[in-house]
């Protein structure tokens, strides 16, 4: 299990808004555990801070637009992709305008700007969202898609497809996203010489220039019309039959737009609030489809607050039955616990396999087996009881007893056949041989119990 992160120190950055031409200065901040990214406009006093989440998105069509309350902020896909890609979960960031700086048009600003500042690990546990399962989200008009797939890490594939001659068909893969600052963070924004004349004619484009995007020229225009075009973004004029990119600077990849849709996707999906475990396959992805997947899987965390820890039957356990054994006092029918598969300084994680052998299933329910919710509660104080332990020196010295247990919820019965997962969390450090602990148990991937204890360790008479 890893560490949250955040900023080491201050960083701001300035720059022109893509749709607004405003001068802005944007302000990046650490922030404390727990807290996520959230963005504040300091320009509008006694507004509420935005949470960087999918519920607040409220428009697509021109970058990420996020809202709460009317205030709203734009185009923010970029700088949320490199406070991804560095692994910080609390970040917040102030910024003097409705939108964020173009800069290049990339990513890259952010990184390098991150990088120098430095990132710094909090105490709280990193909460991953694992993806356990196929999710697929498709938008049969535009021929989008997105599937998420299961994976020990994140990672992601990107096809881009146009009716173009001078981009149709590009790929993009991130196979680790560490190589985000070398391999993806300069892929700048592009766009086709027909969208900027629409752009252009609606006032939606203020600070844009060849500096912060690829422009793309595919369709043959007349002489004058480019030429009028050329002379609205300060470009040489260029002949009406050479297609190609427009830009004097050189692309930074041969496939530097399907980058630059990896860069999106990344920056949308940091939306879903917590780093992601598993492997995205993207066609022709937009903003509105991103936006939908990162909803689906907040819908999904809401439900499933916390996840079900990893396990895999095929690794070797940290802590087998018999060293549970020198540690526990219990003995049967009453120890609860088989085999412990992760474990460390604030967190620990247990197995139990329920056999219909199981003592209690006799009279508990003769008809209807149901394992007792106080055996449950007893199962996590033993998971619980080995985590305290681990802390002290010489352990087998000691014994743990629990002094307290509150909001035990039960939320689905256990029965024969299920394997239980305990997930036991330190809430405060060991004082003075008392502990405070959050535990939770799984079956398959649903919380079935939860509960606080109170422990204090007593060294055996």
């Amino acid at each position: 299990m890893h560490k949250q992160k955040t900023l080491a120190a201050v960083f701001l950055l300035e720059g022109k808004g893509l749709h607004t031409g405003l001068n802005i200065r944007i302000t990046f901040r650490p922030a404390p555990e727990n807290h996520g990214y959230k963005i504040k406009r300091i320009d509008i006093k006694g507004q509420p801070v935005i949470d960087a989440v999918a519920e607040n998105v409220i428009n697509t069509q021109r970058g990420t637009v996020l809202a709460k309350n009317d205030v709203q902020v734009s185009t923010v896909e970029h700088a949320l992709a490199a406070l991804y890609a560095y692994e910080i979960d609390n970040c917040l960031i102030e910024v003097d305008a409705p939108e964020f700086p173009i800069l290049d048009g990339s990513a890259l600003l952010y990184s390098e700007a991150i990088k120098k500042a430095g990132v710094k690990e909090q105490e709280a546990m990193k909460d991953y969202y694992i993806v356990r399962r196929k999710i697929e989200i498709r938008d049969e008009a535009t021929g989008s898609s997105l599937i998420i797939l299961p994976d020990d890490k994140f990672s992601m594939n990107v096809l881009i497809s146009f009716d173009s001659p001078v981009l149709s068909n590009q790929f993009a893969s991130m196979t680790d996203i560490s190589e985000f600052p070398s391999e993806l963070a300069a892929s700048r924004t592009f766009v086709f010489v027909h969208e900027i004349e629409m752009l252009l004619h609606n006032n939606l484009i203020k600070g844009g220039d060849l500096d912060n995007a690829i422009v793309i020229y595919d369709r043959v225009m007349q002489q004058k019309e480019l030429d009028h075009l050329a002379d609205k973004l300060g470009l040489p004029h260029k002949n009406v039959k050479e297609l190609g990119y427009v830009n004097d600077k050189p692309l930074v990849y041969v496939n530097e737009p399907a980058r630059h849709k990896l860069i999106d996707v990344i920056g949308d999906l940091a939306l879903i609030g917590k780093p992601i475990k598993g492997h995205v396959i993207a066609t022709r992805p937009g903003h509105k489809i991103n936006n939908q997947l990162a909803r689906i899987i907040r819908k999904e965390v809401k439900m499933n607050e916390i996840q079900v820890p990893d396990y895999h039957t095929d690794k070797a356990p940290v802590m087998d039955i018999n060293q549970i054994r020198e540690l526990l006092p219990h003995r049967y029918p009453f120890l609860l616990v088989d085999k412990i598969i992760h474990i460390e300084e604030n967190l620990i994680v247990g197995i139990k396999n329920v056999t219909v052998n199981e003592p209690f299933f006799p009279g508990h329910f003769p008809n209807e087996p149901i394992m007792p919710g106080v055996l449950l509660v007893e199962a996590m104080a033993q998971t619980g009881g080995l985590l305290v332990l681990n802390s002290v020196e010489e352990p087998t010295r000691y014994s743990a007893y629990f002094l307290k247990i509150d909001g035990v919820k039960f939320r689905q019965k256990v029965v024969p056949g299920d394997t239980l997962i305990f997930r036991i969390e330190l809430l405060a450090p060991l004082r003075r041989g008392i502990s405070t602990m959050k535990g939770y148990v799984f079956v398959g991937d649903r919380i079935v119990c939860e509960a606080e204890f109170m422990a204090q360790i007593i060294k055996n008479k």
